[in-house]
């Protein structure tokens, strides 16, 4: 994993810069950053638990979200200095607390550190499932590299086409490489596996966000799930977005979801066959 880091490839952009010498598009170079951790109520149903999902937020991001929500976390680059041992130990520590899971929240710049302390957290008694929780748009070989490690993948599948994901989040290729990326987590994890109790313990969940007016792209990508992925599909339609960041400059960000749009979505996702929401 680290020699991907040493000339960038862990992500699609592959800046091809030495991390531990240079930042790369993440605005991260050769120092793991946290923003914070905890158990965290606030996330999938089938993530919660009593307990609440163990989140770790990392700081930096591949994409470049002009609607960005954590913003202050993602492009300010907002938090701690640490190290995989550190990381190990917040790992475990949130096991021992009771979290059905660790999720790792914006993953895709830091895998080394994680891979590293996932290994070491193993080692001392971690057994409980890991969670990818990042943007969608990730490499293929980073990816494969994680085969066998991340039980669950949950990809934030943002755009249903290459003109938003440029003119949002400054990506020029997002569809092409997110459903790329979609496509080999679900080959390694297959569908959303719910216990009785209500919790997840491996499989694909899809979380949307929905934009203003967009529904059209939104269909694509729901009919590239059903059609290219499984109807079995778990998937979160979220209606919370609101206008932050740098969405002021974009008026037709201005608007948040209301609740007949909400709706349109659900029925065109049912007609194409998905019917697992949260």
């Amino acid at each position: 994993m680290w020699e991907l880091f040493r000339e960038c490839r862990l992500c699609p952009r592959e800046c091809a810069l030495n991390r531990l010498e240079r930042k790369g598009a993440c605005q991260v170079g050769g120092e793991l950053i946290i923003s914070s951790w905890g158990p965290h109520i606030g996330e999938e149903r089938p993530l919660v638990g009593y307990t609440g999902s163990g989140t770790i937020f990392f700081s930096g991001c591949n994409l470049e979200c002009v609607f960005c929500q954590n913003y202050d976390i993602s492009q300010e680059v907002r938090g701690r200095k640490t190290d995989t041992d550190t990381l190990k130990r917040i790992m475990l520590t949130l096991q021992e607390h009771g979290t059905p899971n660790i999720n790792l929240v914006s993953p895709t710049h830091v895998l080394p550190w994680i891979v590293e302390a996932v290994h070491m957290a193993t080692e001392e008694g971690l057994n409980i499932p890991l969670v990818y929780n990042s943007g969608g748009y990730d490499s293929i070989e980073a990816l494969k590299i994680l085969d066998g490690i991340i039980d669950i993948y949950m990809p934030d599948f943002k755009y249903g086409s290459n003109e938003l994901g440029e003119k949002y989040s400054g990506i020029p290729d997002y569809w092409d490489m997110a459903r790329k990326a979609v496509k080999e987590m679900h080959r390694q994890v297959g569908d959303l596996i719910i216990t009785r109790q209500g919790i997840a313990i491996r499989g694909l969940l899809i979380r949307h966000l929905l934009l203003p007016g967009q529904a059209r792209d939104t269909e694509k990508i729901f009919r590239f799930l059903a059609e290219k992925i499984s109807r079995d599909t778990y998937l979160n339609i979220m209606a919370q977005y609101y206008p932050s960041y740098k969405s002021h400059s974009y008026p037709e960000l201005k608007n948040r979801i209301g609740i007949i749009e909400y709706r349109q979505v659900v029925k065109i996702a049912e007609s194409l066959g998905l019917y697992r929401f949260d």
